[in-house]
C-alpha cells in the first residue's frame, strides 16, 4: 500500500524514505512498470537471448582483431617508459589475457553487485533511492520478471563502453582490447547465468543446483551476503559468504 501500482514506480520509491530498504527486499511476483514513457520501458526490458545475440558476435569479432594484432608482433608492455626492456607479448598469449580478462570481470561483477547494487540509499536521498530502486532495487522486488533479469543492450553499451576506454587508458591498445574481450565474455555468461539462475531446473548436487540455491538464498533471506552469481569465489576473500548451516537445515 506505499505505491501505486498502477503508476509507474521509479517516481515514487524516493518517498518511501526509511521504509524503501524494508519494503524493496519484501519481493512480489507481479510485472513492474518503471516510466511513464514507452520508449525508455522498453529500453529497459530485455529477452535473455538478446544479450547473447548482440555480444557474441562482438567478442568473436574483437577476438579475431586481438589475435591477428598481436601476430604481428609490434605489441609491448612498459615500452612507454624503456625500450631496452620492454616485453613482447606473442600471439599465443591471447589465449590466457583473454582468460585474464574474464577472472577481472567476475572480480568486478562481485564488485558492482555488493558496493554499487547493493549500496544502502540515505533514507533523506530521493535521488539515490530512485537510483538504487532502477539499477538493482527493482529486481530485488520483482525478482520473477523474466523481462528484467538481464542487462538491456542499450544502457549495457554504455557501461560497457566506459570500460572500455578505462583499458585503453591503462594498456597497450591491443593487450587492453584483449583484456576486454575476455571481459565482456565473462559479462555475457554472468547474464546468461543469472537468468538461469531464476528459470532454469539444474540437477540436484550440480554446480549450476548450488548455484541456484545460493542466489535463492540471496534474494529470500541473505540480502547483506551472497554477492557472487557466476561464482562464489569472491565471496570467500571478501567474508560475504551466506552461512553453509542454512543449506543444511533445507537438506
Amino acid at each position: 500500500d506505499l505505491v501505486d501500482w498502477q503508476k509507474p514506480l521509479l517516481w515514487q520509491v524516493g518517498y518511501l524514505g526509511e521504509k524503501y530498504d524494508e519494503w524493496v527486499h519484501q519481493p512480489v511476483d507481479r510485472p513492474i512498470r518503471l516510466f511513464h514513457s514507452d520508449f525508455l520501458e522498453s529500453l529497459s526490458k530485455t529477452a535473455w537471448y538478446v544479450v547473447f545475440i548482440v555480444w557474441a558476435p562482438v567478442v568473436l569479432y574483437l577476438s579475431w582483431v586481438s589475435y591477428t594484432s598481436l601476430a604481428q608482433g609490434n605489441t609491448r608492455l612498459f615500452s612507454s617508459f624503456t625500450t631496452e626492456y620492454s616485453i613482447p607479448v606473442h600471439k599465443y598469449f591471447f589465449p590466457f589475457i583473454f582468460l585474464l580478462g574474464m577472472f577481472l570481470w567476475s572480480l568486478l561483477e562481485y564488485l558492482i553487485h555488493r558496493f554499487v547494487f547493493h549500496m544502502k540509499p540515505p533514507a533523506s536521498n530521493y535521488y539515490l533511492i530512485t537510483l538504487h530502486f532502477l539499477l538493482h532495487g527493482q529486481h530485488h522486488k520483482s525478482p520473477f520478471d523474466s523481462s528484467r533479469l538481464v542487462f538491456p543492450p542499450v544502457p549495457a553499451s554504455l557501461v560497457i563502453g566506459f570500460f572500455y576506454g578505462i583499458l585503453r587508458l591503462l594498456l597497450p591498445e591491443v593487450l587492453g582490447l584483449s583484456v576486454f574481450v575476455g571481459g565482456l565474455c565473462g559479462y555475457i555468461v554472468y547474464d546468461m547465468m543469472h537468468y538461469y539462475l531464476h528459470y532454469g531446473s539444474p540437477k540436484k548436487g550440480t554446480y549450476l543446483y548450488g548455484l541456484k540455491a545460493y542466489h535463492v538464498k540471496h534474494h529470500f533471506e541473505h540480502q547483506k551476503a551472497g554477492f557472487g552469481i557466476s561464482t562464489r569465489f569472491w565471496d570467500h576473500p571478501f567474508r560475504t559468504l551466506i552461512p553453509e548451516e542454512t543449506f543444511e537445515k533445507e537438506d
